[in-house]
């Protein structure tokens, strides 16, 4: 496996990441790549927030995966700080290189260095292999989640 390198992601890395986004089932019913300026306006709000994590891992050059991660404050578990794994894509043709383990790996030990005391994400219920993938890293199916489209 060729080296990684997980960075902050760029403006210049949206047409990229969006173009991931798209890349699935899922993800091809709710992205637009042909219209960018929604996304640039989310990178910009996203980048002026230092609680939220923006990242890219490069591999050989190119962009093979993504991820965000959110970091929130709170008062319950005894004012915990939380962190929160999103929108975590490996590029097709590096699915199964181990790339996927490399980026959570890296939000697990990037919630530690923000003081987190745990680490959730979500995941859709189609997503029997992710839901897998997850277990096998350590996560645990622990609560069900809600959404409401505005």
């Amino acid at each position: 496996m060729s080296e990684l390198d997980i960075r902050p992601a760029t403006a210049a890395d949206v047409p990229t990441i969006v173009a991931m986004l798209a890349d699935d089932p899922l993800g091809s019913q709710r992205e637009s790549p042909e219209d960018l300026a929604p996304y640039h306006a989310a990178f910009r709000r996203l980048a002026d927030d230092p609680h939220q994590h923006l990242v890219v891992a490069v591999r050989e050059g190119r962009i093979a995966g993504t991820l965000q991660l959110t970091v929130i404050p709170g008062l319950s578990r005894r004012g915990s700080t939380r962190a929160v794994i999103e929108s975590v894509r490996v590029h097709a043709d590096a699915r199964g290189s181990g790339l996927g383990t490399q980026l959570i790996k890296w939000a697990v030990d990037e919630s530690r260095r923000q003081n987190c005391q745990l680490v959730q994400l979500t995941s859709d219920v189609t997503r029997t292999e992710a839901h897998r993938f997850y277990e096998q890293l350590g996560f645990t199916a622990s609560h069900l989640g809600f959404k409401l489209a505005l």
